[in-house]
């Protein structure tokens, strides 16, 4: 039986969610009447072409963008975007980000970087010391814990993003594109490490990727085209069957 959305077994239920940009005097719709769904410890990866609103919609459940219309409920709850503190406490306590560019403070280490959400809330000792430690070893990132993010290669940054976004231990992660600048060697750590939050701390992670072989980590592939989740496919549990994603990408022509 599908739970219908905003049902309480689901971490993250989007009913109706609406959001257009302005252009000059028109209204241009980017995402219409959208229901989504993401179950703790659930990975679910979002597929579509340029433009479809992947990105919108990430940034529409964090709270970067403001929705038009609809309900996100997170845990239960509908989600609070009223303010600006509201939607920065969201980010800091519930969400955890990771974006295709690192957005690593270059003045900070390795260990600095991935602390940030501690220090931000101003919270210190040894539980955010271990806290940190961990994450660092799950991206194996101890040997570069004191370096610079300019002394890092494009994957050991994304690797140190990831880190931080979890160390908060937030109910559910966002991705966007998260492999589109590394290489196939990286890109597979990352999943590993994307799959083992769902696993190991219960996160549900919602990824945006244009990659098939990155998709077929997923636990579900949902395909969004003209704004609107056009069709979803079930993983089997085995990774390396890229087959039934390619055949809907052709079936939806994106």
């Amino acid at each position: 039986m599908v739970s219908a959305p905003g049902s309480p077994d689901k971490l993250l239920a989007i009913r109706g969610l609406t959001k257009s940009y302005r252009l000059g005097d028109n209204a241009l719709p980017v995402l219409r009447n959208l229901d989504l769904q993401v179950a703790a410890g659930e990975m679910l990866v979002i597929m579509g072409p340029s433009g479809s609103g992947k990105t919108t919609l990430l940034n529409c459940i964090s709270g970067i963008d403001l929705l038009d219309g609809g309900e996100v409920r997170l845990g239960g709850k509908a989600v609070d975007y009223g303010s600006e503190a509201a939607r920065t406490r969201l980010r800091r306590h519930r969400i955890g980000m990771v974006f295709q560019f690192f957005n690593l403070i270059p003045t900070l280490t390795v260990s600095e970087n991935v602390a940030l959400p501690f220090y931000i809330a101003g919270e210190r000792g040894e539980a955010v010391e271990r806290r940190v430690d961990l994450l660092i070893e799950e991206v194996d990132m101890t040997g570069r814990r004191d370096h610079y993010p300019f002394q890092l290669s494009g994957g050991e940054m994304q690797l140190t993003s990831i880190a931080r976004a979890l160390v908060h231990r937030p109910d559910l992660l966002l991705a966007d594109e998260p492999t589109g600048n590394v290489n196939p060697r990286v890109g597979r750590s990352i999943m590993q490490t994307l799959r083992s939050a769902a696993v190991r701390e219960r996160a549900g992670v919602l990824m945006v990727t244009h990659s098939p072989e990155h998709a077929a980590w997923a636990d579900r592939v949902c395909f969004l085209k003209d704004g609107a989740i056009a069709a979803e496919h079930q993983q089997d549990g085995r990774r390396e069957d890229i087959s039934p994603i390619h055949e809907r990408l052709l079936e939806l022509g994106i």
